[in-house]
């Protein structure tokens, strides 16, 4: 009886190390395998064997992972108080350095992401903040990218998604955009008066090379005021007219 339950309990503890020595990883998971504590290599896809109480295997996911970056108070190079928040695109591309060099490589990502947002766009205006994300987005992914490559982490991506301003700093800009357009209305208006003001110029020198280029000039306006309903017209009479019609007589 007791030759019987002991080996029985041998073939329970049998069968559970066989099912915890086998091992299955996705298309997308690497296996970081410590045997007696020390590196030995870097596993899968696929079916693997490690042995109990000597080897651990670590998961390590290589997918693209997207993470939020939580708002962050920045004051601007103007010092202007902003609250800003962005996402971040990264992924694995050494299982070995993810493990061994930093622990918790995601929430590592996530601090530097946070500390790197402040002090980029701290160093840079509104305006940039607002009008050149472009710029701002590749200037804090290529300062992620290198300081997470010694973790065996891309970063791919990084988007500034808002920037928040308080309620008294958008009225101010709202005034400052309306000045900007009336002060594009003036200057295009004055313009258009300098264009006129040296079209009229040029035509009266014209005009002024040719006494009878004046009076049928005269005319035609006469003409078009004609052309109107105005039971009475009242309109100076030029001496150079006069002049004309004299010489005729």
């Amino acid at each position: 009886m007791f030759f019987t339950y002991l080996v029985s309990t041998i073939g329970l503890i049998v069968i559970l190390l066989l099912v915890n020595a086998i091992k299955v990883l996705r298309e997308y998971e690497r296996g970081v395998i410590l045997t007696l504590g020390r590196f030995w290599g870097v596993k899968g896809p696929g079916l693997l064997i490690v042995i109990p109480v000597i080897q651990q295997i670590i998961r390590v996911d290589l997918r693209i992972v997207v993470m939020d970056v939580p708002s962050q108070d920045v004051i601007s190079r103007d010092n202007v108080s902003v609250n800003v928040n962005a996402v971040v695109y990264f992924r694995v591309i050494d299982p070995e350095k993810a493990i061994l060099q930093v622990e918790e490589y995601v929430d590592a990502t996530r601090q530097l992401a946070q500390t790197t947002l402040r002090s980029v766009l701290g160093q840079h205006e509104l305006d940039d903040m607002l009008a050149r994300r472009d710029m701002l987005n590749e200037s804090i992914q290529a300062i992620l990218d290198d300081h997470t490559d010694a973790w065996g982490i891309k970063v791919t991506n990084v988007e500034i998604k808002h920037v928040d301003l308080n309620e008294s700093m958008v009225r101010a800009i709202a005034k400052q955009a309306e000045a900007e357009r009336q002060r594009r209305a003036k200057v295009i208006h004055a313009i258009g008066e300098q264009e006129a003001a040296e079209k009229l110029v040029a035509a009266a020198r014209e005009l002024g090379q040719d006494p009878r280029a004046i009076q049928l000039r005269y005319q035609q306006t006469l003409t078009e005021i004609a052309q109107d309903k105005n039971s009475t017209i009242v309109f100076p009479l030029p001496i150079e007219l006069m002049k004309g019609l004299a010489t005729k007589e």
